[in-house]
């Protein structure tokens, strides 16, 4: 598994020794107690990756900067990871900010050890993101006795401007309804017109109740639903490896019924099954890619908005702007305002911070402009 990680880092060409940190000027020296066998810089941040090889979404993300970080660090800089220093730091910061033309080149294939690594330059927020994956990676390297020291912990903490203290990526209630309205109204005269609405139908109301990234989603299968003491509830398995247990409606159980019994299964998910909770276009049931469960539900969005822009130009652009993020967004801020307790959304969510869920409580906002500006709540787009 250690081996077949650490090859997926994708170099132009093998690192001649000096660049390769064998003798990089922040190993951690000899005395120091050694948790892991690697010793060169490529093998030890595969190691890194290692550990999120059951997270794909963050393991690609995590994989991306590392690879980033190794070719700028010997390429541009001439030197290994672990011969970084603090102004290198500063330095590679800048670097995103204003990437040289070649790093951005069209022309360069997506994958491949010739390839384009950066679409051009890193906005503050994806530049933050990016030096807080690599301040995780050499942590990990310090603590696992690679590394003497990591340059990341001078890094001063900046005030965010501009961040918001609630979620907007969200579809209030009236128009996640128009989203169900629009969707019923589509064409089902062939069969492959009544595959794709059964399956948008049951995907929107899937992501919404469970509130799942995609990724969750995807992994999904029949053996992930339990029926406890009367009740259904769904095991996931999520960002960071976090598991949890997230209650299910009979409602959304009926359409999940509704959903099996089009491609021939039983209502009820099997004890033994290994079926998908999201099937292919045709019912196979070979798992989906979270990149095509995100794509089910941009393409749905993308039409519904089309119908839309007849009615209200708005609502059309919100809902063109909505991915599966929004669905989570959504079912969040909907259990807000329905009145579930922050905690059990918490729990829902799987959210480690209570601060974090409390994003979604728009209600004591909403109340606060109504008060002050002698208005009325609104509570859909106009």
């Amino acid at each position: 598994m250690t081996e077949q990680i650490v090859s997926l880092l994708v170099l132009p060409q093998a690192l001649p020794p000096a660049l390769s940190g064998c003798v990089g000027t922040n190993r951690a020296p000899a005395s120091v107690a050694r948790q892991i066998e690697a010793n060169d810089d490529v093998a030890a941040i595969g190691l890194w990756l290692a550990e999120y090889h059951d997270s794909p979404h963050t393991f690609r993300s995590y994989r991306k900067e590392a690879e980033r970080l190794l070719l700028w660090a010997t390429q541009v800089r001439g030197k290994p990871v672990s011969s970084l220093t603090r102004e290198d730091v500063i330095a590679y910061e800048a670097f995103l900010a204003h990437p040289p033309a070649t790093w951005c080149d069209d022309g360069l294939a997506r994958r491949g050890e010739h390839r384009r690594l950066l679409v051009g330059p890193l906005a503050e927020r994806s530049r933050r993101q990016a030096l807080g994956i690599l301040a995780g990676l050499f942590n990990y390297l310090v603590r696992a006795g690679y590394l003497a020291g990591s340059p990341f912990v001078l890094q001063r903490r900046r005030a965010r401007r501009g961040t918001r203290r609630t979620i907007e990526r969200y579809l209030d209630r009236a128009l996640w309804e128009d989203v169900l309205r629009v969707v019923d109204s589509w064409p089902q005269h062939t069969a492959r017109e009544r595959q794709r609405y059964e399956r948008v139908r049951w995907v929107l109301r899937f992501l919404y109740e469970t509130a799942l990234r995609a990724a969750e989603a995807a992994a999904t299968d029949e053996n992930d639903f339990h029926h406890i003491r009367g009740r259904w509830w769904l095991h996931t398995v999520g960002k960071g490896g976090v598991e949890g247990t997230i209650p299910l409606s009979d409602g959304l159980m009926e359409d999940f019924a509704r959903y099996r019994r089009f491609y021939g299964l039983s209502a009820v998910p099997a004890v033994d099954g290994n079926a998908s909770a999201i099937l292919g276009i045709a019912g196979r049931s070979s798992p989906l890619t979270p990149t095509a469960v995100y794509q089910i539900v941009k393409d749905a969005f993308r039409r519904v908005a089309n119908t839309l822009q007849e009615e209200n130009g708005a609502k059309a652009a919100r809902v063109r702007r909505a991915s599966t993020h929004w669905l989570r967004h959504t079912a969040a801020t909907h259990q807000a305002e329905d009145g579930t307790p922050i905690h059990h959304i918490q729990q829902n969510l799987r959210h480690s911070s209570i601060g974090t869920t409390s994003i979604y409580i728009h209600a004591e906002e909403d109340a606060r402009h109504a008060s002050t500006t002698k208005t009325p709540i609104v509570t859909s787009v106009p």
